[in-house]
């Protein structure tokens, strides 16, 4: 599976927000990776099985430290749906983290140009769709109409954060091959929007996950490329998607 993935609100350039650092951000992300998931795999599981599943372990009752009262006694660190076709490829991750110590030390600028190419020399180009909502029906609702899609094989891969001991909204996953495939990109917001989600999507590059970089980070770096944001009506994807950085309109 991809890295963990950050559990904040949607991404915003530098700073301190919250009270979290991007270290505290990274650090809580880490754990919950390496705790277990909860997993349905469609390549090994019939898809039959699929709402039983749904219905066993939803998001938002499934929670991150298990109780007694919730579908899991035990810590959960994320629930996840791996399509038919689903084929697990990082790259280089460690080549990538010794380029970015030395980049640090060298004094040369870090910016997102750097970053990308980072990126593309170790093959690290997965990327994914956030989407933040607060625990409860639309929740459960969005996250099985995302394991859906996945499991017929519409999207790749994805996944969901439990519910949180304080509470605050879950994150979904849904994730791409390649960031640097900006048709790529686009063709799994429509697919998200086709399986019903209205919500505010931000598009995150795997590289800056890797790196620890989060919304507040040192270098001022906004960690999303795109957003996309759903339209009724007048567009037949169903979506409007900005490239962040260079304030553009790509749908």
């Amino acid at each position: 599976m991809e890295p963990a993935e950050e559990l904040e609100e949607e991404d915003s350039p530098g700073g301190r927000e919250d009270g979290f650092t991007a270290e505290h951000l990274a650090a809580e992300a880490m754990a919950a990776d390496m705790d277990p998931w909860l997993v349905f795999d469609a390549r090994t599981t019939p898809a039959t099985e699929l709402d039983d599943w749904l219905a066993k372990y939803p998001p938002s009752q499934v929670t991150r430290y298990g109780d007694p009262s919730s579908p899991n006694s035990e810590p959960v660190g994320w629930i996840a749906a791996y399509g038919q076709g689903y084929t697990p490829n990082s790259g280089d991750v460690q080549g990538l983290q010794a380029a970015w110590e030395a980049l640090q030390t060298s004094g040369r600028p870090i910016t997102p140009g750097t970053l990308r190419q980072l990126a593309i020399t170790h093959q690290v180009l997965s990327g994914k769709w956030l989407m933040h909502l607060a625990p409860g029906f639309k929740l459960d609702h969005a996250w099985a109409g995302i394991a859906r899609a996945v499991v017929e094989g519409r999207l790749q891969v994805a996944k969901v954060s439990p519910r949180a001991k304080e509470g605050g909204r879950q994150v979904i996953c849904v994730y791409t091959d390649d960031f640097t495939d900006r048709l790529g990109v686009l063709e799994a917001d429509s697919a998200i929007r086709a399986a019903g989600i209205k919500c505010l999507l931000t598009y995150k590059p795997d590289v800056y996950t890797y790196l620890g970089i989060y919304r507040a980070n040192r270098w001022h770096l906004c960690p999303t490329l795109y957003e996309s944001r759903f339209q009724l009506g007048g567009n037949a994807r169903g979506s409007r998607v900005l490239d962040r950085a260079n304030n553009v309109e790509l749908t």
